[in-house]
């Protein structure tokens, strides 16, 4: 709505209409206990958890905490039916460069990369927008990448069913990055792949040839 009319509104004593708006709900007990968790932390390693600048990074860790493992309490398959859809369309079908931000759970450390996610579908699509947000339910969880390729393709291959799936993340760990080998530019690919990207070499190097394509 343009300003001049938000104002007339204002002056009439009418409100706005309704806008979309995110709005960011924690529980306020896990929030409160990741708190005092943070500020003994914050003990141990000899700071002052009362001094200005820290005073309420713990409250901001417990809500981030909580924000980024989030995909616990949300449940992947039935995001994929929320959206499924009768369609004969039988070729490959790939979402690429989905953006991928997790924890890994042996220090609590970012990694961070792209997913690319295929299917070939078996008279059954699935709404595109809700495969990055499988990505993300997963991915808002501790993990390695080993396993979130391997979460993320055995979903689509229950729920779907289709003629086969292939998952390939490719991701950068500032756990090697910041501490421990320190490999500032080392990355790391894992994939899992079924059904005909595994036993077709044409649809594997289809599949291939369309993530190198960039």
């Amino acid at each position: 709505m343009h300003e001049k009319e938000l104002d007339r509104l204002a002056e009439n004593g009418q409100a706005a209409p309704a806008r979309y708006r995110r709005e960011d709900i924690y529980d306020a007990a896990t929030t409160a206990a990741l708190a005092e968790h943070t500020r003994e932390t914050l003990r141990e390693l000899g700071e002052d958890p009362d001094r200005e600048g820290l005073r309420l990074t713990p409250e901001r860790v417990g809500k981030s905490l909580q924000f980024l493992t989030q995909g616990y309490g949300q449940d992947p398959e039935a995001i994929l039916r929320s959206a499924m859809f009768e369609e004969e369309y039988s070729e490959m079908i790939l979402v690429r460069d989905i953006e991928v931000y997790s924890l890994c759970e042996h220090h609590l450390l970012p990694f961070f990369g792209k997913a690319h996610v295929a299917y070939i579908p078996n008279g059954r699509i699935v709404g595109l927008s809700k495969i990055p947000r499988v990505v993300d339910v997963y991915a808002r969880r501790l993990q390695v990448q080993e396993r979130l390729t391997h979460q993320i393709h055995e979903v689509i291959q229950r729920v779907l069913d289709p003629h086969g799936v292939a998952v390939v993340i490719e991701a950068q760990h500032l756990c090697m990055m910041m501490r421990g080998a320190e490999k500032q530019h080392s990355a790391t690919t894992t994939s899992a792949m079924c059904g005909e990207f595994l036993n077709n070499i044409h649809t594997r190097a289809e599949f291939m040839r369309l993530l190198n394509g960039k």
